[in-house]
């Protein structure tokens, strides 16, 4: 026959149970988002989770919450009967991933340009700068990655909490790296730099038009390479 105290004993070994699987499955969440933005997996490949879990030391229950977390992120997909695998991205999700972004950083130009301040300033011209007397022979990786840089310096600027706390938001951002840059050093710098100068006169109306303006380029891009692909294909079908 249970007393109150089996019964409370009983309660708090749930309670006690369901809080180390939380724990262990943001250990497994963090460790494996970690592992795939740095690239330690390749686009399709699948992730085999008796492996996952023999190195991180759990069972498969907290990792399988893990890879949910991490598929609502779009990190990850689940194939039936597959398995998980590294989400691969194509043109149609990128073109997508800069609509996303045109909106997104939009609204967060908007905003930096009421918050920034002449150090921000200065840090987002530095990115830029060693690019500036010749764009066109940039070290592309090291744009890159003053380019990723600075969009996310302009989401955090914006001190908006719901876009610093869309996780969805950096993987949106990661997407449309992956594949490198859309469009050369020569034709981005000058609106880099001209959606730095609207900042700093915290012109806001301006800031949005610009980066959007950045963004809707470099999606025509992205949908022209679309058109020509299903352009060949349908040649080939002929």
């Amino acid at each position: 026959m249970y007393t109150i105290y089996n019964i409370l004993n009983i309660m708090i070994s749930k309670i006690n149970y369901q809080i180390e699987h939380q724990d262990l499955s943001q250990k497994a969440y963090h460790k494996l988002k970690e592992m795939i933005l740095q690239e330690h997996f390749k686009a399709g490949e699948k992730i085999t989770q008796e492996q996952i879990a023999r190195e991180l030391g759990i069972s498969r229950m907290p990792l399988h919450k893990a890879f949910q977390m991490l598929e609502s992120e779009l990190l990850v997909e689940l194939r039936p009967r597959r398995g998980y695998y590294i989400k691969e991205i194509d043109l149609e999700e990128i073109a997508d991933a800069f609509e996303c972004r045109e909106a997104i950083e939009g609204i967060a130009a908007r905003r930096a340009a009421e918050l920034v301040t002449l150090k921000d300033i200065r840090e987002m011209s530095d990115l830029f700068e060693p690019f500036s007397n010749n764009p066109s022979d940039a070290d592309l990786i090291k744009y890159q990655e003053a380019d990723h840089i600075f969009h996310n310096m302009i989401i955090k600027l914006s001190q908006n909490r719901i876009l610093l706390h869309m996780e969805m938001l950096g993987n949106v951002l990661i997407h449309t790296y992956r594949r490198g840059l859309i469009r050369p050093p020569s034709e981005t710098l000058h609106e880099h730099f001209a959606i730095i100068e609207a900042l700093r006169r915290g012109d806001g109306k301006l800031s949005e038009a610009l980066i959007r303006n950045h963004f809707i380029k470099s999606r025509k891009v992205v949908l022209q390479r679309i058109k020509n692909i299903n352009r060949k294909k349908l040649h080939v079908t002929l």
